[in-house]
């Protein structure tokens, strides 16, 4: 038997597989380039007015809030300055008035004492502008108030079309990664739908159904956020680094020195993040599997009173899932609090050798509280590129699961289509031969050998025998679900290999023991696609399918909604439906798979009327479960082990007394039994 079942969650995610699953995703990017590159664009003005807020808070503060430092020209040394040893020239903070404004020079004028005058320019100490009156003091520096209300201006402007640009952005990021999105899960729902049985008999539904829903969705932030942040986080790091080693070099590299740590950390947690990450990639993947299972089989839990041991189960699976969460909240519990110790002390370091220089006048104020902000910002990129990592470890989770399905080539060997192309077509099945064909669905474990039969066009064969003989893998190597290991089927002489599976399926039709019905319209469950069904065609389909009862007794009739499954009607209606399918679908070949084995007697004789009817003038193969269905056909085929032992009609196998014969008496004596 099988063992590992597909799950190939077991293989580790590193990053040289990162960069490989960053070049795979790129050609689902390439159609958007334009979007990318826009954004891009955005992201590098974005960038630059980011930067120009603290440069302009600067300017406010030096050139408006709080004058210049300037040489003083007009203190004389007097005694206390010989007792302290200080210069004359000394630097002092000073306002600058422009005297050619008469209602300044009328200020200047009536404080001659606090005044310096040099020109047409007066200047006084800033620790004397409080002896004025504040009338006073608003027209001495109207044009400070005037330089502000400037400044506010631009702020403002700033903030708005940052704002705005922000909003496109995000925009055309957010269009972008939805339509990736919807490519990358078309293209896997594409590749799934073609995907051989096998694969399918292997990997459990909800898996399945994660790949397609939730790990497309974690891709969502690499394109709308990762993308994007990346260019503005990098642009913002290298912007702030170079305008803080331009306002002062020497605070600059001071600031610095707590980079490595901020850079250690950062990889350290990231790294123990993108394993938080993986794990819960898998413990969701593995709950949605036994969710999907609990649903589909709620019967036979509820009937053997499995209840609350499947509880335990997905308990167990929903702990480890939230132990799994927590070491990923913990990592991040740790890690945010860390960076913002490193830049409380960035800022630390800042305020210590910033402060002293402004108190030894070697830095300016507006300076200083640019440094502030700056810092304050460089922090910023470098907690979102560690976020942002940790993000693209969660796509790159999700992608790496997402491209293992994309890689899985379990689909059937389609034949090269061209011009020259001989079998691309078929019009009728003509005969189909089955020679010296072996199959098994492991190696070593042979379920059909060295099987041979020609059935012809309008030909009715059934095939019997005891469960696990064959039946069933006979009927999928005809429909081609499966390829022989040995041996060969053809259609008209030709390699069924040599044909589309899409040809070789259109010509034929399944009615199963268990119908599958789609959630929809019985309309839709009928047609399945076929959209030149006209009216009258449709009304002859359900008459000859008898399923004309059906519909008249539905209140919306043929448009009437079917629940998943069609667990709304009864199982002979579904088979009545499944009937009415085969009919619009026309097909050469009809394969039954024993329809009436569950059904009750009066609809069974209803549904063997359908069944003669779809039969009628059609080639057909019928898996027998009842030798009443067998001994109506041409030739019955008896399977043993894999082997044919027995071919002949119903009356011919009577006579050699075989295992048909064998069988035949055993149901006649219990009338009731069905060969399993």
């Amino acid at each position: 038997m099988r063992t590992d079942f597909g799950y190939f969650e077991e293989k580790k995610l590193g990053k040289p597989y990162d960069v490989k699953l960053l070049r795979r995703l790129y050609p689902f990017t390439w159609p958007y380039k334009i979007f990318f590159a826009g954004s891009i664009l955005l992201v590098v003005f974005i960038t630059l007015l980011d930067l120009s807020l603290p440069y302009v808070t600067k300017i406010a503060i030096d050139r408006y809030i709080v004058p210049q430092i300037t040489p003083d020209k007009f203190e004389k040394r007097d005694s206390a300055q010989h007792k302290t040893g200080h210069k004359t020239g000394h630097k002092t903070r000073s306002l600058k008035a422009d005297m050619s404004d008469p209602e300044i020079k009328t200020v200047v004028n009536n404080y001659p004492d606090l005044f310096k005058i040099d020109g047409d320019f007066a200047y006084i100490p800033f620790d004397k502008l409080s002896r004025l009156d504040k009338k006073e003091l608003a027209v001495l520096r109207k044009a400070d108030l005037s330089g502000i209300t400037g400044i506010t201006s631009i702020f403002l402007a700033i903030i708005i079309i940052n704002f705005g640009l922000n909003f496109i952005r995000i925009m055309i990021m957010e269009y972008t990664g939805q339509k990736i999105m919807h490519d990358l899960r078309m293209r896997l729902f594409t590749h799934i739908q073609g995907l051989s049985i096998a694969f399918f008999n292997r990997n459990p539904v909800g898996r399945l159904v994660t790949r397609v829903t939730n790990d497309i969705q974690n891709m969502q932030e690499l394109f709308t956020s990762v993308i994007a942040f990346v260019f503005k986080d990098l642009f913002l790091l290298i912007g702030i680094a170079l305008v803080l080693l331009s306002i002062n070099l020497r605070l600059a590299l001071v600031s610095f020195a707590v980079l490595p740590f901020v850079v250690y950390a950062s990889i350290h947690f990231s790294v123990r993040a993108r394993d938080a990450f993986r794990d819960l990639r898998i413990k969701i993947a593995q709950i949605n599997t036994r969710l999907a299972e609990t649903i589909e089989g709620i019967k036979v839990i509820q009937l053997f009173l499995h209840e609350k041991k499947n509880y335990h189960n997905f308990a167990r699976l929903n702990h480890e899932n939230y132990l799994t969460g927590m070491k990923q909240v913990r990592i991040f519990a740790v890690f945010m609090p860390v960076v913002e110790l490193l830049g409380a002390i960035a800022l630390a370091v800042i305020i210590y050798y910033g402060g002293g220089g402004v108190i030894a006048e070697s830095i300016s104020l507006g300076a200083l509280v640019a440094f502030i902000a700056y810092m304050k910002m460089f922090f910023r990129p470098i907690r979102d590129i560690a976020a942002t990592y940790n993000i693209m470890q969660n796509a790159m989770a999700s992608a790496e699961r997402i491209f293992q399905i994309l890689d899985n080539r379990e689909s059937m060997p389609q034949p090269v289509i061209g011009p020259s192309s001989r079998f691309s077509s078929l019009e009728k099945i003509h005969e189909i031969t089955l020679e010296d064909v072996s199959f098994g669905y492991v190696t070593d474990e042979t379920v059909l050998k060295e099987i041979s039969f020609k059935l012809v066009a309008g030909e009715t064969v059934a095939v019997v025998g005891r469960t696990g003989s064959g039946k069933t893998t006979l009927i999928n190597l005809i429909a081609r679900f499966y390829d022989p290991v040995s041996g060969r089927i053809t259609i008209n002489g030709i390699d069924i290999k040599n044909y589309p599976t899409s040809v070789v399926r259109s010509k034929m039709a399944l009615v199963m023991q268990e119908p599958f019905l789609f959630s929809g319209t019985i309309r839709d469950n009928i047609r399945q696609g076929k959209t030149d069904i006209s009216e009258e065609m449709m009304e002859q389909v359900l008459k000859t399918s008898n399923c004309k009862t059906l519909i008249n007794r539905l209140p919306e009739g043929i448009d009437t909604i079917l629940s998943e499954r069609g667990a709304s009607i009864s199982s002979g209606e579904r088979q009545l439906i499944s009937i009415a399918r085969a009919f619009a679908n026309n097909p050469d070949l009809i394969i039954l798979d024993e329809a009436t084995s569950y059904i009750d007697s009066e609809t069974e004789h209803s549904i063997q009327e359908a069944l003669f009817n779809l039969m009628k003038n059609r080639t057909s193969i019928i898996v027998a479960h009842r030798l009443s269905t067998a001994r109506h056909a041409d030739r019955i085929i008896v399977l043993h082990k894999g082997k044919i032992i027995e071919i002949g009609s119903h009356v011919e196998l009577i006579k050699r007394k075989g295992l048909y014969f064998r069988f035949n008496q055993f149901q006649m004596s219990q009338p009731s039994t069905i060969i399993r």
